[in-house]
């Protein structure tokens, strides 16, 4: 590396430069993120106070038609609209920065000013005819291209203040290297790296100067701004920009249609920034700019168009709270800003629909927390909000009522514009807003946009209310399982416990003869570890079914043999087996088998309270929809059961037995054998009632891959 050129670079290191503001950083970050809402755009605007005075101003200028009127940051930001609210951050922050390089007060920046602003506007144009998706990018691009320039008169004042004004082409990066060893798109590549932003925007400040032949495979933005370079500072080159444009893939008809409005739109940006471009080298415009006559009808189209986009925006932002309440606010809130009413409050319609009632957000909270307006009883208020239509009430109109004469003394304004919150045909209820009288007229020539921003409204409502409904019903049903559960699981605890309760008896009267007690504390220890089972399975809304082959003979044997050691069969009824005549391996959890058939036994028992003969048998296999099942059969010789408990047999209804949760045991029964796929039918009788239980049997492993799951088979009673 040559001295010189070592020199230059080392005088820009040690040179004063300033260094890029804050809020474009971070404007830049939330660009990157896809971030960059009104909230994270209001939040970053309202840090800078020289920004905020920049925002204030423009939406209070004429353009805005908001000339002499004081308003807020929030209802700036939100008549510029987010594009515009970017445009100003970026070229604000930009131009602050030029404006603080060394020797720039000076010089005589109003056509460097103009070339940059020019390059930026097409910049962000050509963006937008590509689908190149970060624009904003583009502008900055655009503004930021030629800054090499101001850095090296920052750094050579002497040597490079001829060449400053001189024209942006090839030649001038020829005597740049000639006489600095650096050009000014090398200096404003540096500069931009140094600021630690995007590294394609340094790229593209590099190559804006390279042969379009090497520009063929590059990044968009970097042709890009090539091609507005070409636009804007050599217009006469038409084989160039023909060559720029094919790389970016645009017709040059396309070009032409664009370069016809940057020259107004960099007159506008201009007057925004308050840069006075008069007298800079091959500007036409006139000394003070002046908005050309205004078109009613171009007028009312903007209007409408600029509506839409606030609409879109406003519904965004509804999309993004999070709860009812919030986003209660958040409707109030931009109301007043968006129509610029005093107050803005909301009434919605009862869970019933009979009645406005006051919520808990915006103004006035706790006057309106008991405030009601019913729906039947008439009034302005109640049809517009019935009616679905848009209301306008001033304090003197005749026939109010108290309601609406309390809502003006609430909200302290002497008008009020009513807005009906309809999702299609449904009211949800009413937007009021407080006005002064003069506003009236304005605000009814906005019908259209207030339609449209209380639709928005109420689509977020709606949304917002059906996820409570929804969010109420899964816990309902939740804690309604919970109680299924609970009065399942203290039913079948009850089974237990007597007879944990019969063998203490029995285990006390053998002790006392010193008889041997292993058989019945084996009994016991069973029984406890069920009775943890079953609280365990507490914990899980339903019985966890687990699978094994049992023998049914066994359980059976088990079942009676607790009947037979406690209380709990009388001597007066019989109880009869069948079990061993075939086979009676079933493919079923034991302990749920044993579960089932305690249920049947203790409901067959009741059944005889004058003593009768209760048979369990074995009837074999059956094949059902092409699955075999062994059929266990329950029966007595009772009364048997009247038709409509027949009918109702398997549900949980209460019944005409002492204690709170009798009425479940066969509707629990009726569960168990279901998840176990098996199958219970009921047959009953002036001479008893039989309880037949279909349970698949285990096949082999190559037959049971060849049947068909098993399902719900309905069985004759």
């Amino acid at each position: 590396m040559h001295q010189s050129d070592q020199d230059i670079r080392n005088r820009l290191l040690i040179a004063r430069l300033p260094a890029m503001p804050q809020i474009l950083i971070k404007l830049i970050a939330h660009l990157q993120a896809d971030d960059a809402g009104m909230p994270e755009l209001a939040a970053l605007i309202a840090k800078d106070a020289g920004m905020t005075s920049k925002i204030l101003g423009v939406a209070s200028s004429s353009a805005y038609h908001r000339q002499g009127k004081v308003v807020s940051l929030e209802q700036s930001l939100v008549s510029l609209g987010t594009d515009m609210i970017k445009t100003l951050v970026i070229s604000e922050s930009v131009f602050q920065t030029f404006n603080s390089f060394p020797h720039s007060g000076s010089t005589d920046l109003r056509a460097f000013w103009k070339s940059s602003l020019s390059a930026a506007v097409m910049a962000r144009a050509l963006a937008k005819a590509m689908a190149y998706p970060h624009v904003e990018e583009a502008y900055l691009a655009g503004l930021l291209h030629n800054v090499g320039r101001l850095a090296l008169l920052a750094t050579a004042p002497k040597e490079y203040a001829f060449n400053f004004t001189a024209r942006d082409d090839a030649a001038l990066c020829a005597v740049e290297q000639r006489t600095l060893q650096i050009t000014h798109a090398e200096a404003g590549a540096w500069l931009i790296e140094r600021w630690h932003l995007d590294s394609f925007l340094a790229d593209s400040v590099l190559y804006h100067h390279e042969p379009l032949a090497r520009l063929e495979a590059s990044h968009p933005l970097i042709r890009i701004v090539r091609l507005a370079h070409l636009l804007c500072c050599h217009a006469d080159d038409a084989d160039s920009i023909t060559q720029a444009a094919s790389l970016c893939a645009l017709d040059v008809e396309v070009l032409e249609d664009l370069a016809g409005s940057v020259a107004r739109q960099v007159a506008q940006a201009a007057q925004h920034l308050g840069i006075d471009l008069a007298g800079a080298d091959d500007i036409a415009t006139p000394p003070a700019y002046a908005p050309p006559p205004v078109d009613p009808v171009q007028q009312r189209l903007s209007d409408e168009v600029r509506n839409m986009v606030l609409v879109s925006e406003v519904g965004q932002t509804f999309a993004r709270q999070q709860g009812e309440t919030s986003l209660l606010e958040a409707i109030t809130r931009s109301a007043r800003i968006l129509f610029d009413f005093d107050t803005a409050v909301i009434l919605l319609q009862n869970p019933t629909g009979h009645a406005l009632v006051g919520v808990a957000a915006g103004e006035h909270q706790q006057r309106l927390a008991g405030f009601s307006i019913p729906l039947a009883k008439g009034g302005p208020l109640a049809a517009s909000a019935l009616e679905c239509q848009l209301a306008f009430l001033k304090r003197d109109m005749p026939a109010l009522g108290i309601v609406e004469e309390q809502l003006f003394r609430i909200l302290g304004t002497d008008s009020l514009v009513c807005v009906p919150l309809a999702s299609g045909q449904r009211s949800l209820g009413v937007l009021i807003g407080g006005v002064a009288a003069w506003q009236i007229p304005a605000c009814q020539k906005r019908e259209g946009f207030l339609r449209a921003y209380a639709n928005q409204a109420a689509m977020a409502l709606e949304t917002a209310v059906s996820a409570r409904g929804l969010a109420r019903r899964q816990l309902d049903h939740v804690a309604e399982e919970y109680r299924a559960a609970s009065r399942r699981v203290v039913h079948e605890v009850n089974n237990p416990l007597s007879i944990i309760k019969n063998y203490l008896s029995v285990l006390d009267h053998k002790l006392e003869k010193q008889e041997p007690v292993s058989g019945e504390m084996a009994i016991l220890n069973e029984e406890i570890d069920r009775v943890g089972q079953l609280i365990g399975g507490l914990a899980d809304l339903q019985p966890v079914v687990t699978s094994g082959v049992t023998d049914c003979a066994r359980v059976v044997d088990d079942v009676l043999r607790l009947f037979r050691a406690t209380d709990f069969l009388p001597p007066k009824i019989e109880v009869v087996t069948r079990m061993q005549d075939a086979p009676c391996e079933v493919e079923a959890d034991a302990d749920m088998l044993k579960q089932i058939l305690l249920n049947l036994l203790k409901n067959a028992v009741e059944a005889l309270p004058e003593g009768g003969r209760i048979e369990v048998a074995n009837r074999g296999h059956v094949n059902r929809d092409r699955r075999l099942y062994l059929e266990l059969c329950v029966s007595d010789n009772g009364a048997g059961l009247a038709p409509e408990v027949l009918a109702n047999l398997f549900s949980p209804v209460r019944s005409s037995k002492e204690g709170a949760h009798h009425g479940l045991g066969l509707s629990i029964v009726h569960d168990l054998v279901t998840r176990l796929h098996g199958v219970i039918g009921c047959r009953s009788s002036k001479s008893g009632t039989s309880f037949e239980i279909l349970l698949p049997i285990p096949l082999p492993v190559s037959a049971a891959a060849a049947l068909p799951a098993p399902g719900n088979i309905a069985m004759s009673s």
